[in-house]
């Protein structure tokens, strides 16, 4: 007869491992059961097909139906294998498991998907994603990666495991292609819907602006991009866009916008961000405002890039007679003129409003005793006729606009020239005497 003491010090240990296998195990007949009349619902005829195949003698590779019914058993045969090596088996077993769940997802639905991560998956990539060699951390990412498509649900698990704190720290150095996929999970986490879910962007917000700001090569061009729609969706909530301003992201946005593949989405956060009071200040304050995005207005060939600047610029510009002047001292009015008319008709109605405001505050710098003092003049000397002084006020008011039209002309008809383009348009406002412009 057994001690009773022995055999009941043993129970507990034993009994949480049987009751965790159970529990996997039938996780495991519910998601194949699921998958069964799923795919019965779908092709009813898969069946018929397959025993009529193997009546025929039809052997492997031999019928369509061997892709159709018989492959489908497999994989979730496989699935059951590589989620059981990732509950249970070594380090080498657990990363060949990561590499096979990660192909199973990206062949499946996003339901699939969602059954996939009911059996435990999701917390051991997690785990995996955060330390070890860089083949296992990469199997992982790319599962989850793969997990994550088309499904919020997936994506909140993953933060739940505590996804964030996984992403290397700035100091750390990661290999070029492990940087690609961190990058590429990171966009895919931040569509969640940010009301939702808050970000804790102290570990993801660092690792995004150090890609940023990294020297660009083929390679990890793409993991810039993936960094800045990341940042562009999180900017969309307005907590998220003052928090990333105030943390440094202004400035590495806005020394992409000199570099064409990167402008477009870089012009986007920033017109996201320059609506807070963070990150309309920390554009005040920036060195490249406003060279930087006058140079944009100048670009031809990227007229959404056009558009971007004209709003950020008509943001920093409203109400900031500071602003207005360093914008002016740039040469900003030549810029407007040139896309007033050859821009997007967005662009040109940005652009028309700005030159509205420098018009205006032009026109009150200059006030009531700016130009010529006629009436000083006449108190000195002798009295003139009325209608002679109406008469001259209407010939220099037709002689301003005889100057004005005549400045437009020439303007237009330089910009139409087909070997004078946009740089002769440019020279044409620049040698022109602003007293004689409109604006």
């Amino acid at each position: 007869m057994s001690d009773p003491s022995s055999s009941s010090s043993s129970t507990p240990s034993s009994s949480i491992r049987l009751h965790s296998k159970l529990r996997f195990f039938a996780l495991v007949r519910r998601f194949l059961r699921s998958k069964a009349s799923h795919n019965g619902k779908s092709r009813p005829s898969d069946h018929k097909s397959a025993v009529k195949s193997t009546e025929l003698g039809a052997g492997p590779g031999k019928g369509s139906t061997e892709v159709g019914g018989f492959e489908e058993i497999d994989d979730c045969l496989d699935l059951q294998r590589s989620v059981k090596k990732l509950h249970f088996g070594s380090w080498e077993e657990k990363e060949a498991a990561a590499v096979d769940i990660g192909r199973l997802a990206s062949k499946e639905d996003v339901k699939t998907r969602k059954s996939i991560a009911e059996l435990g998956v999701i917390p051991v990539l997690v785990e995996m994603m955060g330390s070890g060699a860089v083949s296992r951390r990469r199997a992982a990412v790319t599962a989850l990666i793969e997990l994550a498509n088309g499904t919020f649900t997936n994506k909140a698990l993953m933060l739940e495991a505590g996804i964030l704190s996984k992403f290397p720290a700035p100091e750390e150095q990661e290999s070029t292609l492990l940087l690609n996929e961190f990058a590429e999970l990171i966009l895919s986490l931040s569509s969640l819907p940010n009301p939702q879910f808050q970000f804790s962007l102290t570990r993801i917000l660092p690792f995004i602006l150090k890609t940023l700001e990294s020297p660009t090569s083929t390679a990890d061009a793409a993991a810039k991009q993936s960094c800045l729609s990341a940042l562009f969706n999180l900017s969309a909530a307005l907590e998220t866009a003052s928090l990333l301003s105030s943390n440094g992201a202004v400035s590495a946005l806005l020394t992409l916008i000199s570099t064409k593949p990167f402008a477009e989405k870089a012009l986007a956060t920033l017109g996201q961000m320059v609506v807070t009071a963070s990150g309309k200040k920390a554009m005040e304050d920036s060195s490249a405002v406003p060279e930087g995005l006058i140079e944009v207005l100048t670009w031809d060939d990227r007229p959404k890039c056009q558009e971007l600047s004209a709003y950020v610029l008509m943001i920093l510009a409203y109400q900031s007679s500071a602003q207005r002047e360093k914008m002016a001292q740039c040469g900003i009015v030549a810029a407007l003129l040139e896309l007033a008319l050859l821009g997007t008709p967005l662009a040109q109605k940005r652009a028309l409003k700005l030159l509205q405001w420098f018009k205006d505050e032009r026109e009150a710098k200059m006030g009531p005793h700016s130009g010529p003092q006629m009436g000083r003049r006449l108190a000195i000397g002798s009295p003139i006729n009325p209608r002679e002084a109406q008469e001259g006020r209407r010939l220099i008011k037709d002689l301003v606009k005889q100057s004005l039209n005549k400045n437009m002309e020439m303007i237009t008809r330089r910009a139409n020239n087909v070997g004078g383009g946009s740089s002769k348009l440019k020279n044409l406002v620049v040698s022109t005497s602003s007293k004689s412009l409109p604006y």
